[in-house]
């Protein structure tokens, strides 16, 4: 018989499942086979919806909310969408410049889906979301992956734009603050790539800002728009609900950019996705529309927690890592660990081999640095409760102290 894998085209076996899906779905199946597990891998708020929001959506329901809606979202969506640029970035789009989606990664793929052509090149830096690669792979265009070290807050320096723009360069993805490493650029740091980006009018921009508002200085994230307001007819704005509302099963996205991308990803999408869900959409326009208290006391939260794992973290010999700005991840550089052996006599050689000791040894799941392409580091979610992160870091460090 036929292998069944010829059945499958090349663009779609040239990309891999989430390495973060894969990490969760391992943990979980440990834990069916009654493993003790603390499961540091998902990066989704563990907190409900707010009620006003949900309340939106059950009203929804009841008014019969329940059809088609117009392909690039509902009005009152658009609209909120649209008053919260400007209120909370200082932007101002017209309502056929703005499209809801099924999530950001939705905006974000079929962005690539309606600009690529096959080669065309992706600048992302690194470390990255788990996605992007793989999405641009899946488009049939180049990965153009750049090393964003540690020593320079995991963020791209104009240098290392200046020498990965080719004249195949389509895109350049910024995402800030950053998956996995809560990295975020500064007014002055956007305004040095502007500086780049203005000698290459070929390159577009696209700012992946899912985490905007999970910022713990206090201060409101800068948009390279307003600090470059040049480059707006080449730029797209991809945002959503999930993160700052605790909303990542709703699954309401949107961008924001030049009328011909927006035009395009509602034809794209009105023969692929339809519409994004009615009551979805209900409930992000009140999400954005309505009271923002949430936001400020999840984040209050999230600092809480990400001060007390990061001391836990930096207390274990061969670990260590940085205080991330924004975001709830710990990009945790476990370059200390590499060559060290386990008790039972397996070398560590890479973080991905750290990473599975410590799901072996004491039941803790993160995700392996080489997913978002910057080792020796592991990803650590502190989206769940300080006792769960506590009891996480205190199997991390037993599995440590193990080492020789």
């Amino acid at each position: 018989m036929q292998a069944t894998t010829s059945r499958i085209a090349a663009r779609v076996r040239r990309i891999k499942p989430s390495p973060s899906t894969s990490a969760a779905d391992r943990a979980n199946e440990l834990r069916r086979q009654g493993k003790s597990i603390v499961n540091l891998v998902v990066g989704e708020p563990d907190f409900d919806t707010p009620p006003h929001i949900r309340q939106a959506a059950a009203a929804a329901i009841e008014r019969g909310a329940t059809r088609y809606t117009l392909m690039a979202g509902t009005v009152e969506l658009r609209e909120a969408i649209a008053a919260k640029l400007e209120r909370e970035n200082g932007l101002r789009y017209a309502m056929n410049e703005i499209i809801a989606t099924s999530g950001a990664k939705s905006a974000i793929y079929n962005a690539f889906a309606i600009t690529l052509e096959p080669g065309d090149e992706v600048i992302i830096p690194a470390p990255y979301w788990v996605s992007y690669p793989d999405m641009v792979l899946a488009c049939e265009g180049t990965p153009v992956t750049v090393a964003c070290p540690e020593v320079n807050g995991f963020k791209l320096t104009p240098a290392q734009l200046e020498a990965a723009i080719t004249p195949r360069t389509r895109w350049l993805l910024i995402n800030s603050p950053s998956n996995p490493t809560g990295a975020s650029y500064t007014a002055a740091e956007y305004r040095a790539l502007a500086e780049v980006l203005q000698r290459h009018p070929h390159v577009m921009v696209m700012t992946d800002e899912i985490y905007e508002h999970i910022r713990f200085d206090g201060e409101t994230t800068p948009h390279i728009l307003v600090e470059a307001p040049a480059l707006r007819d080449r730029t797209l704005i991809v945002n959503g609900v999930s993160k700052t509302y605790a909303m990542t099963g709703w699954r309401i996205g949107y961008a924001a950019g030049p009328v011909d991308l927006i035009k395009a990803l509602d034809t794209l999408l009105s023969q692929s996705t339809g519409n994004c869900c009615s009551v979805s959409q209900a409930a992000a326009a009140a999400a954005l529309n309505g009271d923002q208290s949430f936001v400020a006391e999840s984040v209050a939260v999230y600092r809480q927690r990400r001060d007390r794992t990061l001391a836990l973290i930096n207390a274990i010999p061969g670990l260590g890592c940085a205080t991330p700005p924004g975001a709830f991840y710990l990009y945790i550089n476990c370059g200390g660990l590499i060559g060290k052996t386990t008790p039972e006599g397996k070398r560590l050689a890479e973080d991905g081999d750290v990473v599975m000791y410590l799901l072996e040894s004491e039941g803790v799941a993160v995700v392996a640095g080489t997913a978002y392409g910057l080792s020796p580091y592991f990803r650590l979610s502190i989206a769940t409760s300080i006792e769960t992160l506590e009891e996480g870091c205190k199997r991390i460090a037993r599995a440590v102290a193990a080492l020789h």
